[in-house]
């Protein structure tokens, strides 16, 4: 049998989790960054014709953010974290400001790309969070070492019934 060892890497778990902040203070600023950026390119034209550019960054942002964090880091927890954010600044953008300002609207073509960028990127969102949430805990490399059978046990040890 093989398990973990605790001593094999004396101070590597607090290394671990000041790597995983690390790791998730990035994510947060890209994916505030990523989600602002998409949100001011939706009304984005180009000789007249309405380009849904910000649709596809944000599913492949958001795909791409959440995995990547999820591997680097080996944290559950911060692989959540740019979707995270992502939704919270997508959802801020539907606020009406004190000033009156609307960023994300619902008429007309322009709303029909604000609703595809809010369905399609929160769905690459989900997908990406769940994915990194049902697998296995990923990075932060660990030495394994062999377990010894514990005394007095005896048997072919294959696991059968017993």
């Amino acid at each position: 049998m093989i398990r973990e060892s605790a001593e094999a890497l004396p101070g590597a778990d607090g290394r671990r989790r000041w790597r995983a902040a690390a790791w998730g203070v990035l994510g947060v600023l890209a994916a505030a960054w990523l989600a602002l950026v998409e949100i001011f390119w939706l009304p984005l034209r180009v000789g007249g014709v309405l380009l849904p550019v910000s649709v596809l960054a944000a599913v492949a942002g958001n795909l791409l953010l959440v995995g990547q964090a999820h591997r680097l880091s080996g944290s559950r927890a911060v692989a959540v974290l740019p979707a995270a954010t992502w939704l919270v600044i997508a959802v801020g953008a539907m606020v009406r400001r004190p000033e009156g300002d609307l960023i994300l609207t619902g008429g007309g073509a322009t709303g029909v790309v604000n609703l595809l960028f809010l369905l399609l990127g929160v769905t690459a969102a989900a997908v990406a969070a769940g994915r990194a949430l049902a697998g296995p805990p990923r990075g932060g490399r660990r030495r394994l070492v062999r377990a010894e059978p514990a005394p007095g046990r005896s048997g072919r040890r294959t696991g059968g019934a017993r």
